[in-house]
């Protein structure tokens, strides 16, 4: 068990870990966990708790429900065990892609309400992007960063998650990810899976959403973070809101840089991680990296009683 009085990074995942039923315990046992819930159902306009406690995966795994229903569930997570741990204090917080936007909130840049109205947006718009140009992610498994992005120089394709040393997943059109594919399997690769997602994320195909996103991003009270937020971006301390909001755009079509982002917490002395919100994915990917590192992972009210 983490000591939650000594210096502790706290993280968020990304889109992926979704799963029907996720946060339900946690609406029924905590009013701090239900209020969140409800702030997003009304912040959104519909019953989003409905598909998330009860619905179907499939319709949760559409974009527009994932995201803010990732969001929702790692808040509600986060905001419990705070009640609990009231001298918690984490040293720093990061998130993955969308686990970032999830960090806004957790850090007091954003309210929980914009943080879910700017998550829905993004998904939205990230989705128009999908629709103009058509693509996909594929995970590299057991190849070297580097070659991997000599493989996506020569395919036309783009290195979008930099999760470990050994797992990297690109982005790109189709025909695109087929020649890296090729490529990167004749190169000694171990494995290279396609992954079920809507869209080439974190690359130049999601161009089209940029704009928009600008716009959203101004229209929101951002403050400065109370809590250090290390960016997906470059790996490094964001430390006002003009930088989380350049951020934020950049990151749309930008690598994240997953595996620097915790070789930088690691290098300033943070060995303790605890991973709010639905799946493991986070913590298995910080062990790999830093094997002196010790996980917790926050995914229901059971596991913060325990």
């Amino acid at each position: 068990m983490i000591d939650v009085s000594k210096n502790t990074a706290v993280v968020f995942p990304g889109q992926g870990s979704q799963i029907v039923g996720m946060g339900s315990d946690l609406y029924e046992n905590s009013s701090i966990a239900k209020d969140i819930f409800d702030e997003v159902d009304d912040t959104l306009g519909r019953k989003l708790t409905d598909i998330v406690f009860s619905g179907s995966q499939d319709v949760l795994n559409k974009t527009e429900n994932a995201q803010p229903a990732i969001t929702a569930t790692s808040l509600a997570c986060f905001s419990v065990f705070n009640h609990k741990y009231r001298d918690f204090k984490p040293s720093v917080t990061a998130g993955h892609s969308l686990g970032e936007y999830t960090s806004l909130s957790a850090s007091n840049v954003l309210s929980i309400s914009d943080t879910i109205r700017l998550v829905s947006e993004r998904g939205r718009l990230m989705q128009i992007a999908c629709d103009k140009n058509p693509g996909g992610m594929v995970a590299i498994i057991g190849m070297e960063i580097d070659v991997v992005e000599e493989v996506c120089r020569e395919a036309g394709a783009y290195p979008s998650n930099v999760n470990s040393s050994q797992q990297v997943i690109i982005s790109g059109d189709n025909d695109s990810l087929a020649i890296a594919v090729d490529l990167a399997k004749a190169r000694g690769a171990k494995k290279a899976i396609k992954l079920s997602v809507g869209g080439a994320f974190h690359s130049i195909l999601m161009e089209p959403a940029r704009d928009s996103l600008v716009d959203f991003i101004e229209s929101l009270n951002f403050n400065d973070p109370d809590i250090p937020l290390i960016g997906n971006v470059n790996a490094k301390p964001l430390e006002n809101a003009t930088q989380i909001k350049n951020e934020l755009i950049e990151q749309l079509m930008s690598c994240v840089q997953w595996n620097d982002t915790v070789k930088y917490m690691s290098s300033n002395g943070l060995n303790d991680y605890i991973e709010f919100g639905p799946g493991k994915v986070l913590t298995g990917l910080i062990k790999r990296i830093d094997k002196n590192s010790s996980t917790l992972n926050i995914d229901s009210y059971e596991s913060i009683e325990s």
